[in-house]
């Protein structure tokens, strides 16, 4: 049924009153963003930004989604990009369709710039939520795989209908295999280019997917070894439950807002999004600052990667691969399709890729036999772990203690800290860890400006400087992306800023290092590219996670 909105009341296709829920507050809220309230925010500079649509969309009547007809949609097939750099046809297609994006005018929804401010405008809090002042953001929660996935589905349909070819797919930036770590060619020409990108990235310059501001100095071949370890990490060992991958569970209203986003939005996918910024702009610009990000169009390359891992975490967690949590599945948002008609979608429509008509072509996931050995033998770590143990004082500078609550002031992050952790179980059998998986938890994680901040965590580390994602005792990274000032419509508005925490899995990490059996772990927290000083931390504990 498609409604019409006259005089701000809904009515049918008969005429007949249809009440307008988005003006009354149900006995029970899900998330959904207020589409009366865009408003200006700013951006991770405090640069004023604008990037609400020329008329507010709550003036629009929208469409529940419907999937697309099998019996006419042809299933849209995405393929490498380093493949597909061969395929001159689909390079001019594709070019001619980003073209004629950019030059529609900016009131026409599916123009190229007001694709990038859907991304703007949900990335820096410039909607308030339905029936709330608190601002609507999809960073940094579970809200980040659905939300994205909703947006490069329109994305991807809208340039077919541009060029008028209903198979058309977008390329995904295969990253995470040796193949595919590095800018692909098309990126660099045509429609495609961006002239604010990080020169010294661009080929034969091979991706780190674990960036941390600053250049790794690693060989090709060294650095590819590096991000396959990584992945490995980030997608298996550190992920085997929905919010150890997904995020934390983001409700609406100020109580349900949390701050805890999964492994791999955490690297690779912010890790990378800043790798390909230009280091000559103050934030990064273009991709390296949210507000920015989708004007590049290498953006939705990356982000159709991105949604092809989470089709293969679901695939390697055959079961319990996806929340049931009720909140999460209404959760909706409203995109322009390809006609310019208001679409509003629910998480629940999109979470079989073969009902919305699209596939990803099969690649070698090498990282998934790339599972890290111990640095040193664990047998041998044990002693000098042991020792380190009986003498617990200051090491070498770095801060060493045996509590894992830092107290009400937390702990700057600006050297390394070493913290004994307790495990409140030990001896678990096969069963117990299958069922319920051993977490990491870092906790009250405060990033004191809004500014890129990085640390790794390693556990039973007898040396850090020679821990890297290749070893077993690498068990993740915390990023902290730059996400913008968070401005509010008047006084009564609510901008909720709550610390952060970091959720990684180690049961098998333990199991690797041959701790299962121990009473404690060492724990090291280890800042990256001169950003600790900007971090502080309440401490460090275990939990379990079914």
């Amino acid at each position: 049924m498609i409604l019409r909105l006259i005089d701000e009341s809904w009515f049918d296709s008969n005429g007949h009153a249809v009440v307008n829920t988005e003006d009354k507050k149900p006995s029970h809220v899900v998330l959904s963003p207020n589409l009366t309230t865009c408003h200006p925010s700013f951006s991770d500079g405090n640069k004023p930004v604008y990037c609400c649509p020329p008329k507010r969309e709550s003036a629009e009547p929208f469409i529940d989604f419907q999937f697309p007809d099998p019996s006419t949609q042809p299933i849209r097939v995405r393929r490498p990009a380093h493949v597909m750099d061969k395929d001159k046809d689909f390079v001019a297609k594709y070019n001619k369709a980003i073209a004629i994006m950019k030059s529609l005018p900016h009131d026409d929804p599916r123009s190229f710039m007001r694709q990038a401010d859907i991304h703007c405008i949900f990335s820096t809090g410039a909607y308030n939520q339905q029936h709330s002042n608190s601002l609507m953001k999809i960073h940094r929660s579970w809200m980040f795989f659905p939300w994205h996935r909703m947006m490069i589905y329109f994305h991807e349909r809208i340039l077919g209908s541009l060029i008028g070819d209903d198979t058309f797919a977008l390329p995904f930036w295969n990253w995470d295999s040796p193949v595919g770590m590095h800018v692909p060619d098309m990126f660099l020409n045509g429609s495609f280019v961006d002239t604010e990108r990080d020169s010294s990235h661009l080929p034969p310059q091979v991706v780190d997917v674990n960036f941390d501001e600053l250049e790794s100095g690693l060989g090709y071949e060294e650095q590819k070894a590096y991000n396959v370890g990584f992945m490995y990490t980030q997608m298996i060992s550190a992920a085997k439950k929905p919010e150890l991958f997904m995020g934390c569970p983001y409700k609406a209203g100020a109580d349900g807002y949390c701050n805890a986003p999964g492994t791999v939005e955490d690297a690779p996918h912010n890790t990378l999004h800043y790798w390909m910024g230009s280091n000559l702009n103050p934030e990064r610009e273009n991709m390296g600052a949210f507000y920015s990000a989708a004007r590049d169009p290498i953006f939705y390359s990356h982000h159709s990667n991105i949604d092809r891992l989470w089709e293969v975490w679901r695939e390697l967690r055959s079961t319990n691969n996806v929340p049931e949590d009720a909140d999460w599945l209404d959760t909706h948002f409203f995109f322009h399709n390809e006609k310019s008609q208001l679409i509003r979608v629910k998480i629940s429509d999109v979470l079989d890729i073969t009902k919305l008509r699209y596939t990803f072509d099969w690649v070698e996931n090498p990282w998934i036999n790339a599972r890290p050995k111990p640095s040193i033998a664990p047998h041998m770590a044990r002693q000098m772990l042991k020792r380190r143990n009986n003498n617990n004082h200051h090491m070498g500078g770095l801060l060493s203690a045996r509590t894992s609550d830092f107290g009400p002031t937390g702990r700057i992050l600006d050297s390394i800290i070493r913290v004994q952790v307790q495990r409140p179980r030990t001896h678990r059998t096969k069963k117990e860890i299958e069922y319920e998986e051993e977490v990491l938890v870092v906790y009250g994680i405060d990033v004191k400006k809004d500014v890129y901040a990085k640390f790794d965590v390693y556990i039973n580390a007898v040396d850090e400087s020679t821990i890297t994602p290749t070893t077993r005792e690498f068990a993740g990274t915390f990023v902290n992306m730059r996400r913008g000032v968070k401005v509010v419509m008047n006084k009564d508005d609510i901008a909720v800023d709550k610390k952060s925490h970091l959720k990684l899995g180690i049961s098998e990490l333990l199991e690797d290092l041959e701790a299962g059996a121990d009473e404690s772990i060492w724990v090291s927290l280890v800042p990256k590219g001169k950003t600790g000083m900007h971090i502080s931390i309440d401490g460090i504990r275990i939990e379990y996670i079914r």
